[in-house]
């Protein structure tokens, strides 16, 4: 039965609300559940980082990347995919990839830069914004256009947990305007027409060389988790500008405006 606005006394007609069709059946739940999960780990993030638990909370930046990937993964496997879940997931990357990224740069360092130093991460969680919502205009392609958030969200609070975990804290202007210009550069390829390579590609069997590869990196990786995390979002990062160079070298740089 669908909901009724008043009946107005002048006209004696009554205006029908249109039905809300996507949730009539309900939402699936395996999916969004793990959503809610990354959507936890980035508000836990925000509040970590407020109160100066800066490690914490790119621990938990770091898991929400993982969860992230996981629930689009899933609902494909479980043909569990629907529009809900797609806008879900992208408000729940928009608090875990901007919002808290944002809050953690300001808090460790760029606080020190005073009003430079707010507008930087504004421009981070923007840029943020803006790369969802082109990713969520455009059509499905086999490569990215421009560094997604949960990438660069990962590579940052990497780096923020890699110097926590090695270093005093932040106590050097110098340092606070590297970050600052990092945190820019890094915000600017997330809407840059950039190309960057999607994992979405691997699909089915691979050769074997790939799999010992990806088991050497779990390794590489398990060594020193923030420093090696960081070196892997930093090599990504660098990849979209270095093939588009080469490309442009060689003549066949062909990057739609988008």
């Amino acid at each position: 039965m669908t909901e009724q606005e008043p009946t107005n006394p002048e006209q004696g007609t009554v205006t029908q609300l249109p039905e809300r069709k996507g949730l009539k059946k309900g939402v699936y739940l395996l999916p969004n559940l793990i959503t809610t999960g990354a959507l936890f780990s980035g508000f836990y993030a925000i509040i970590a980082a407020m109160t100066g638990a800066f490690e914490a909370a790119c621990i938990a930046i770091v898991i929400a990347g993982f969860l992230d990937a996981l629930d689009g993964r899933i609902a494909r496997l479980t043909n569990t995919t629907s529009q809900f879940g797609v806008q879900y997931d992208s408000m729940s990357d928009l608090v875990a990839f901007g919002v808290a990224p944002a809050i953690l740069l300001f808090s460790w360092a760029l606080q020190d830069l005073g009003k430079i130093g707010w507008i930087i991460a504004f421009l981070y969680m923007c840029c943020t914004a803006l790369r969802l919502a082109r990713f969520n205009t455009t059509p499905d392609t086999k490569v990215f256009f421009g560094l997604a958030s949960p990438a660069a969200a990962g590579t940052m609070s990497t780096m923020v947990w890699t110097w926590v975990d090695n270093f005093p804290p932040m106590e050097s202007i110098e340092i606070s305007v590297l970050v600052g210009i990092f945190t820019t550069v890094v915000a600017l390829l997330m809407v840059s027409n950039l190309k960057y390579y999607s994992p979405k590609n691997i699909k089915g069997r691979v050769p074997f060389p790939i799999m010992l590869g990806a088991v050497l990196l779990f390794i590489v990786v398990a060594t020193y988790p923030p420093a090696m995390l960081f070196c892997v979002g930093l090599a990504y990062g660098v990849s979209g500008p270095i093939q588009s160079l080469l490309r442009f070298a060689r003549g066949k740089d062909s990057t739609p405006e988008v």
